[in-house]
């Protein structure tokens, strides 16, 4: 009798990670069914992805474009839905399994309850998810039975490190970054830095949110925020370091001294892979490591005077409540008004700053008020923008 395929929904299946899911998902269609699929608006590719994987349901976020998905897959027999709830009901579906959440930003937090609510595993790529509700989170997740696993490289390194060691107190983990393509740079260089300079990142290939993210090292402080969650640690249990060829993923330190690192080539498929096929190992064509290639690796402490970014995010873990919400909002306003020239990349720092210093402050935040914060500090960031015109 062959074994059940595990049922998967992705959600942002144009995206970067979201196309990269589905090349591993090829490799292993006798494992994985794709049952749902989920776009913003990039019908096109929904519309190809969805005729050549077959999925049970497809959710696209525009309505503009409701009625031209529905026409093209007709005669597929695949359900067509559109909308915000609709997409937090798709995921319920009794054929889904896992759900790997790849959208980008705040849009990721309420499918993902909705997940976790319904018992689904979460294969998670959505790093905003656990930095605005990390607590609130992880609790629902653990009071349903509900695994989830890390799909940014990073936080995979760690989990991988941690396979066999979970008895194992943690002394403290290292969150490798690349450093960006402004590795060295100092302010005067950075004041007219353009986007088409940011979005060219060295060593990894991603969508450009996150690499405008990873140019500005808040990528690695949303991770910082993220990992305490994951992983359940205290502030003081993680630091990051800099690591310009991206070969060491992440390091945890045991209490005893050791130190374990996850290496291997810049590759998103493999901690995809990883999250899908857990607790297995499945067999890749992945290109291989080559130690001749890398003589040398290199390792350097964050510039936070420069980079500002990674220090407004381990002050928004220290300061914690409300405070990594605010951060995330703050920063998605900043980085969609970079990407449009409308302020400068030194001044999305500035912009973060202001709304931390100008949001009201809330210790204890429930998830209605997560949205609502969400709002607010949107608004103040927004103002930001209207002093600085």
């Amino acid at each position: 009798m062959s074994e059940k395929k595990v049922g998967v929904a992705i959600l942002g299946s144009t995206g970067s990670i979201g196309t990269q899911t589905l090349e591993v998902i090829e490799q292993h269609m006798d494992r994985f069914n794709v049952e749902v699929l989920t776009a913003g608006r990039n019908v096109k590719l929904l519309k190809e992805q969805a005729i050549k994987f077959k999925p049970n349901a497809v959710v696209i976020a525009d309505e503009s474009v409701y009625l031209e998905l529905k026409d093209a897959l007709w005669d597929e027999g695949i359900k067509v839905y559109v909308g915000e709830e609709a997409l937090c009901q798709v995921v319920e579906m009794s054929e889904v399994d896992i759900v790997l959440t790849a959208l980008v930003g705040f849009s990721g937090l309420k499918p993902t309850i909705s997940a976790i609510n319904a018992g689904k595993h979460i294969a998670l790529a959505n790093k905003e998810t656990l930095v605005v509700a990390g607590e609130i989170v992880t609790k629902l997740a653990q009071e349903k039975g509900v695994n989830i696993y890390p799909v940014d490289s990073e936080h995979s390194a760690i989990f991988q490190c941690l396979a066999g060691e979970f008895h194992n107190p943690i002394e403290k983990i290292y969150l490798t970054a690349s450093g960006g393509p402004f590795r060295g740079k100092k302010t005067p260089d950075l004041i007219s830095i353009k986007k088409e300079q940011a979005l060219k990142h060295p060593n990894w290939e991603m969508g450009a949110k996150i690499t405008i993210d990873s140019a500005s090292l808040m990528n690695k402080g949303l991770e910082v925020i993220e990992a305490k969650w994951l992983f359940n640690l205290k502030n003081e249990q993680i630091d990051v370091i800099v690591h310009p060829e991206s070969i060491i993923h992440s390091i945890v330190q045991f209490e005893d001294g050791s130190m374990k690192a996850q290496m291997g080539l810049p590759d998103m498929k493999l901690p995809i892979q990883y999250a899908l096929g857990y607790p297995e190992r499945l067999k890749s064509e992945f290109p291989r490591f080559d130690f001749a290639d890398f003589t040398s690796l290199n390792f350097e402490k964050p510039d936070m005077v420069t980079f500002r970014n990674l220090g407004l995010a381990f002050k928004a873990l220290e300061k914690g409540g409300s405070m990594p919400c605010v951060l995330n909002a703050a920063n998605e306003v900043a980085v969609a008004a970079f990407l449009k020239d409308e302020i400068g990349f030194l001044e999305m720092s500035d912009l973060v700053e202001f709304t931390m210093n100008s949001t009201e402050f809330i210790e204890k935040p429930t998830l209605e008020d997560y949205f609502e914060l969400d709002l607010s500090a949107r608004d103040k960031a927004m103002s930001f923008m209207v002093k600085q015109s």
